[in-house]
């Protein structure tokens, strides 16, 4: 019987999602890589509607990571291209449904024709207020938080900002999620139970969920079987509530 989320149950705001597995599908099934990839995309869809059908306001997937640069060239290249593939395809479709489309990480190395296309779906999207995807690509953790930490620094340099008026919330603005809600559930594919340098910040508080199940073969049911979970677990943010056995140090990680 398919878990579906209850409806007294508080849904998650932002979902975000490590998709792993997509080589390892493909050496499975004796295919070379991309079509790996190419199979991936295909669950993409499917996740996107899902979410979007569910209410879920946030949806991030980490889609290309700063150290993917180190692939091969031809994986690279290949990855390119199906996301150029992909804004062709899905923007018209992006906006039928209400989604907007929002881009995170170092923007500034991806090919000229993905930017321009990429640029051009947030452009065309932006009036979406179904839900937002918002892809991480060319993305690191640790490159935003740096980030961050430079534009807080050039304010100060500047005598515009005191260091004393540096709290976690202004330190929040200058990250690539500002406006965003951080997650409330992380789900990351293919077994690897590690975050790799995704949304180090936004992570403080969030469920983490580790699916053994490749990227291509992660289904619907899957995805609200984690949500359902999320409806009933008992979230203190570091505190012990009223009446509660927990203690402030207590970690929850589900496999």
């Amino acid at each position: 019987m398919t878990e579906t989320p209850d409806q007294a149950g508080p849904l998650p705001r932002h979902i975000a999602i490590i998709m792993d597995g997509n080589g390892r599908w493909a050496k499975q099934h004796g295919r070379i890589r991309v079509k790996g990839h190419e199979a991936g995309a295909d669950t993409v869809d499917l996740v996107v509607r899902s979410c979007a059908e569910i209410g879920i306001e946030v949806l991030t997937l980490y889609a290309f990571s700063s150290e993917n640069w180190l692939r091969p060239a031809f994986e690279v290249s290949a990855l390119m291209r199906l996301l150029h593939s992909y804004l062709k395809r899905e923007t018209g479709r992006l906006v039928e449904q209400g989604i907007r489309l929002r881009a995170i990480g170092r923007l500034e190395r991806l090919d000229s024709a993905v930017r321009r296309e990429l640029e051009k779906a947030c452009e065309v999207t932006a009036p979406g207020r179904t839900m937002t995807l918002n892809l991480a690509i060319s993305y690191g953790g640790r490159d935003e938080i740096c980030d961050a930490a430079t534009a807080l620094a050039r304010e100060v340099a500047a005598g515009n900002l005191e260091p004393g008026a540096i709290t976690p919330e202004r330190f929040a603005e200058k990250l690539n999620t500002a406006g965003l809600p951080d997650p409330d559930i992380m789900i990351r594919t293919g077994g690897e139970y590690r975050i790799s340098n995704f949304l180090l910040w936004q992570l403080a508080y969030t469920e983490l969920y580790f699916s053994n199940t490749l990227w291509p073969d992660f289904s619907r049911d899957e995805l609200l079987g984690i949500i359902h979970d999320f409806q009933h677990r008992e979230r203190r943010f570091g505190r012990v509530l009223e009446g509660g056995e927990g203690t402030s140090h207590d970690l929850e990680i589900k496999g």
